[in-house]
């Protein structure tokens, strides 16, 4: 599970061989929360409101964003 950033509270990781719609974890002690990385709307779990916020604004930087896009082609895209 390569995990794309570190932050205080969680981290945010990207699954190898997980199901569609593509997205991305955001774990921390005792809470995960899943959240799709085209809408960044949560599609499951839940998690300290602060916290769930400042992934969705760290997935909202382009640079990050194109690094989600990236790890989850590289890791679950099919043929």
């Amino acid at each position: 599970m390569p995990e794309l950033a570190r932050f205080g509270a969680f981290k945010i990781c990207v699954f190898p061989g997980d199901h569609l719609p593509a997205h991305f974890h955001v774990l921390g002690r005792g809470w995960s929360v899943m959240i799709e990385i085209v809408s960044l709307r949560v599609l499951k779990g839940a998690g300290p409101r602060g916290s769930v916020e400042e992934a969705i604004a760290w997935a909202r930087v382009p640079d990050n964003s194109y690094r989600l896009c990236h790890e989850w082609r590289r890791l679950n895209e099919r043929e």
